[in-house]
């Protein structure tokens, strides 16, 4: 009978033997999933411009320091944009929405390049009332004298041609005055040192 009793329990005290030696056996680690890749990071400058002066237009809201700050970049001496009328188009309608409201700190700045983007369509009447009217505000900013030098040649070889030598000449004059005033207030700028070009006729009187 004990052996019985014996023959019958081996088999489960060999199971019991054969758990615990798999329970105590030491667990192989987890493998880890690799960490994510770290976020790419912003293009330098932030959102291009072009696409900035776009969401602009589609809705998204910019402060008039916003406004200027980004026509400024756009309305940079050798920038393509100047000479994009598309770009010029849709920067009109933001300055022109920019000028509706109305900021004693901005309103120069918004003026003057409102001018120059009318002197780069053409549009040399608009412009030059622009431009006086920013002068007028803010008499110091070299930029303004420099486009009211370049509108006053413009009038002055279109007068040339016309036979109207003496207002032709006074026009060259008043250029010549508000180019030394452009260099005298931003020394160190080499486009204020070269000498102005007559302007390509486009759209005169528009």
């Amino acid at each position: 009978m004990l052996r019985v009793v014996k023959a019958r329990l081996w088999p489960a005290v060999i199971f019991l033997i054969i758990l615990s030696g798999c329970l105590g056996a030491p667990m192989a680690p987890m493998e880890q999933a690799p960490p994510p890749p770290p976020a790419p990071a912003p293009a330098a400058g932030g959102q291009p411009d072009q696409a900035l002066l776009e969401d602009a237009l589609r809705g998204r809201t910019l402060g008039n320091a916003e406004v200027v700050n980004l026509s400024d970049r756009l309305l940079a001496e050798g920038n393509p944009a100047l000479s994009d009328e598309k770009t010029m188009a849709r920067l009109e309608i933001l300055l022109l929405k920019a000028q509706k409201n109305p900021d004693k700190v901005n309103r120069p700045v918004i003026l003057r390049n409102l001018g120059i983007v009318h002197f780069h369509q053409g549009q040399y009447k608009k412009a030059r009332q622009e431009l006086q009217d920013s002068n007028e505000l803010n008499p110091k900013d070299a930029r303004t004298h420099y486009y009211l030098a370049r509108l006053f040649v413009q009038q002055g070889e279109i007068y040339q041609k016309q036979g109207k030598q003496k207002l032709s000449r006074q026009q060259f004059k008043r250029a010549a005055i508000e180019m030394e005033q452009a260099r005298k207030l931003a020394p160190g700028n080499p486009t204020y040192k070269q000498e102005l070009q007559p302007v390509k006729p486009r759209g005169q009187g528009r």
